[in-house]
């Protein structure tokens, strides 16, 4: 099965990161997952945006205390925006920036059928682990680097797997063949971020990861796919 293929913040070397153009000319491209950050605006809305300051040109407007319309005015859609747009046919990674989010992020997803092709990403274990004691059913992704899991990676990946958490995302050099192996004898998929050059997407392909993250969407989407032809 061929990894995800997730554009990072959509087609960003093309279009303006985290935009609906950008959104839907990475699945133009082929992309068949894209990535963003979610956040709440003032009126309870999820919007999509990296930092919480919003900017364009010489406006800025902070997240928390402007309306998704406000946002809007500056480029930063809605989760339900993005759905609205470019349809459910892929999968969806959000980095969950604030843990109020988590809610509303579901209900969007939930609302058009969307949950199993959901990822939530988050450095907080415990913030995933309550998630999944909820009963809801997006996918869980541990992400963090390496150094910051304090404990051995062989109990890291038992803890995960027993806390019902669906992968482990780690930047592209931190993995290596056996800890791939590793992650995958417990269920647990190994997602490689920042895997931008050719010769890096064949590194962590041969590692046999679930999925990578790429701002060179067309770059990615042909390297994998050579691969998985091959």
């Amino acid at each position: 099965m061929s990894p995800i293929t997730f554009a990072h913040r959509g087609a960003r070397t093309e279009e303006p990161e985290n935009t609906l153009t950008a959104f839907s000319r990475a699945l133009e491209l082929g992309a068949g997952g894209l990535e963003s950050d979610a956040w709440l605006a003032a009126d309870g809305e999820v919007v999509l945006v990296h930092d919480p300051v919003a900017r364009k040109r010489l406006r800025r407007l902070r997240v928390a205390r402007s309306s998704a319309s406000q946002l809007a005015s500056v480029g930063v859609p809605r989760l339900a925006d993005l759905y609205g747009t470019c349809g459910t046919g892929f999968e969806l990674s959000l980095d969950v920036m604030e843990a109020r989010a988590v809610e509303p992020i579901v209900a969007v997803a939930r609302g058009v059928d969307a949950l199993r092709r959901l990822w939530l990403c988050s450095p907080d274990v415990d913030l995933l682990e309550r998630l999944r004691a909820q009963g809801d059913p997006p996918r869980l992704v541990h992400s963090e680097r390496r150094r910051a899991v304090a404990q051995p990676l062989e109990r890291h990946a038992a803890d995960l797997a027993a806390a019902g958490i669906d992968a482990m995302n780690m930047h592209r050099s931190e993995w290596t063949k056996g800890l791939v192996a590793l992650f995958h004898r417990f269920g647990v998929r190994a997602f490689a971020w920042d895997v931008q050059e050719p010769r890096h997407l064949q590194a962590v392909l041969e590692m046999g990861v679930d999925a990578v993250y790429s701002d060179h969407v067309a770059r990615m989407v042909a390297v994998v796919g050579e691969w998985a032809a091959s």
